[in-house]
């Protein structure tokens, strides 16, 4: 019977390929068809916020009065022990507000996604392992600070699929340019090719630059197709020669998804076809196309969207703090507000987690005039991995609801501390998944994304 099926399942392939396009483009063979994870997860797909640079938890999310009252006075000496020379406290130019019925202060950096913190989970007490920014991204973004590892996306395009075959499962969208670490932020390392993030450079509006070559304009679709099948059939009879060889088997994954995405991209990625209504409430600007593109991919069943801000000018502020952080906050918090309503009242945030943060934070200090570090003020912070903020909103977390501490000048996480690989787990058990059994064979050990560390912060889970 088994055998008989197998030969059943032959000849009727192409009827249930073809059926499977016409109801939602799924193709059955493709490494990315959903899956269904280990078990019931709360969320079925990410938006990955990246505030690139290190924001200050304590000028954002983690108010701190005893930076008021000891400004411009030395602190002990455990509260210099930073990458660069810090001097006095330095306390934050901006003020704090409650919001919501859970009454969690939030900046006024931040007005817009104070609004919505009845819906956030904000942790105050993230650890990384180092001050500096190449590793401390690369630990974010992929589990591991200087060995090539896969990327938290494509993990969770690895794990679950993604629901729209013509279009990426994992997209990066970062305006002017790559970031720090360059494309191995959104790396698949030895996940096979088809599972690493595609960039696309939201700075342009116009698709043909959004997208390059997203159109052949030599030759039809169907003389196209013709042309793939052709270099599939060859690109197949190369391979056979050489078995498992999982460049050759990306390269011939990627013709045929930039083939497919001439369909369905240049709907997606075109936000003015979005009412009026939805585009004032985003705003104008890089940062709030790219947060309603995402939305619109989302939608289109990509699995996996990160978003990055703080391109060319991050939140790394050495110095004029308040002109930087303010600029970057006026870039997004609307949007990312408008985010937060728009999936809430589509009914799309109850089963999307939603991400906010950078690779750290910055210091309680005032960072000292260095060469090469700042331009000699004396108004700025330096890097803080020892404890800094991020938020979750979404996905099956908790709404209202504050994790952790620092210390009294908000130095280093004392209270219900979260490395990492902590935050790792948890968004792979909101997603469906144990955090030790998604791995992958690799050089005769099962890789996973957190290593061999990580708990799940069940604290967290709604």
């Amino acid at each position: 019977m088994g055998f008989g099926m197998l030969g059943l399942a032959n000849l009727l392939g192409p009827q249930i390929l073809g059926a499977a396009s016409a109801i939602g483009g799924v193709n059955a063979n493709s490494p990315l068809v959903p899956r269904a994870p280990q078990f019931p997860g709360t969320a079925k797909r990410v938006i990955h916020i990246f505030a690139n640079g290190g924001p200050s938890h304590v000028d954002t999310f983690d108010p701190k009065p005893s930076l008021a009252k000891y400004h411009g006075q030395p602190l002990p000496m455990e509260y210099l022990a930073t990458e660069r020379k810090t001097g006095a406290a330095f306390q934050s130019p901006f003020k704090f507000k409650k919001y919501g019925q859970s009454g969690i202060e939030v900046s006024d950096l931040f007005p817009h996604v104070g609004e919505c913190i009845d819906d956030i989970t904000v942790i105050r007490s993230m650890q990384a392992d180092v001050p500096n920014h190449e590793p401390s991204l690369m630990l974010m973004n992929c589990g591991e600070s200087r060995l090539p590892r896969p990327s938290l996306g494509s993990w969770v395009t690895y794990g679950l699929g993604t629901e729209n075959q013509n279009l990426p499962g994992f997209i990066s969208l970062c305006p002017g340019g790559y970031p720090i670490q360059e494309s191995q932020n959104w790396q698949s390392a030895f996940l096979p090719g088809i599972y690493q993030g595609t960039y696309i450079n939201t700075e342009f509006k116009d698709i043909e630059k959004l997208i390059e070559n997203i159109r052949n304009k030599s030759v039809s679709q169907a003389e196209q197709r013709q042309q793939l099948d052709l270099l599939r059939a060859l690109n197949e009879q190369h391979a056979r020669r050489r078995a498992e060889d999982a460049q050759l088997e990306a390269r011939i994954q990627s013709f045929e998804l930039a083939y497919r995405m001439q369909m369905d991209a240049t709907d997606a990625f075109d936000v003015s076809r979005e009412p009026e209504a939805i585009q004032k409430l985003y705003g104008s600007g890089a940062q709030a196309r790219q947060l309603l593109i995402a939305r619109r991919l989302l939608e289109r069943g990509v699995r996996f969207v990160q978003v990055w801000h703080g391109q060319g000018q991050p939140w790394d502020n050495h110095d004029d703090l308040e002109e930087g952080h303010r600029k970057l906050a006026l870039e997004s918090d609307q949007a990312i507000g408008a985010l937060l309503k728009d999936l809430k009242q589509r009914g799309m945030l109850k089963d999307t987690l939603v991400i906010w943060g950078g690779e750290f934070g910055r210091t309680p200090t005032v960072e000292l005039p260095t060469p090469g570090s700042n331009a000699g003020k004396v108004n700025g912070r330096d890097h803080n991995h020892y404890g800094f903020s991020m938020w979750l909103a979404g996905g099956g977390v908790k709404g209202g609801y504050v994790h952790g501490a620092t210390d009294e000048f908000g130095f280093k996480a004392i209270e219900k501390p979260v490395h990492v690989h902590d935050l790792h787990a948890t968004i792979l058990q909101l997603l469906g998944f144990d955090h030790t059994k998604l791995t992958f064979r690799h050089a005769g050990r099962d890789y996973r994304l957190t290593d061999v560390y990580g708990e799940v912060v069940k604290e967290l889970l709604a």
